[in-house]
């Protein structure tokens, strides 16, 4: 994939708290809970409950999102079309990492079952 360093960078700068009430609504609208999303954030990185609030307090970027996070050894099971992209042609790690969690949430909205949500 061959994103521009802008798009990498406005990627880079955005708020986890801007994007996260987004991903509660799409999950929500298509009859998923607040506890399957935080679920499925918990499992990409490793964050407690009380670590992701703090996060979204604090207003963290997802460049620090993720400098924060302990990627989940299997993250790089997730596969597929996000954003009109293919999420493991991806080339900027940061991006990959937001695209990942990006689809993880895609997939939640569209009622996949938790195991292969969590590729378990």
């Amino acid at each position: 994939m061959s994103n521009t360093s802008t798009h990498d960078e406005r990627i880079a700068k955005m708020t986890f708290a801007s994007v996260y009430p987004m991903y509660l609504a799409k999950v929500e609208k298509k009859g998923r809970t607040r506890e399957e999303l935080d679920r499925v954030i918990t499992w990409l990185t490793g964050f407690d409950n009380k670590k992701l609030q703090e996060l979204i307090e604090a207003k963290a970027t997802f460049e620090t999102f993720f400098q924060e996070a302990s990627l989940h050894p299997n993250a790089s099971l997730i596969t597929g079309v996000i954003c009109g992209y293919r999420v493991e042609d991806i080339e900027n790690p940061l991006t990959r990492q937001v695209r990942y969690l990006d689809k993880l949430v895609d997939e939640l909205a569209k009622g996949k079952k938790m195991e292969k949500i969590l590729r378990a």
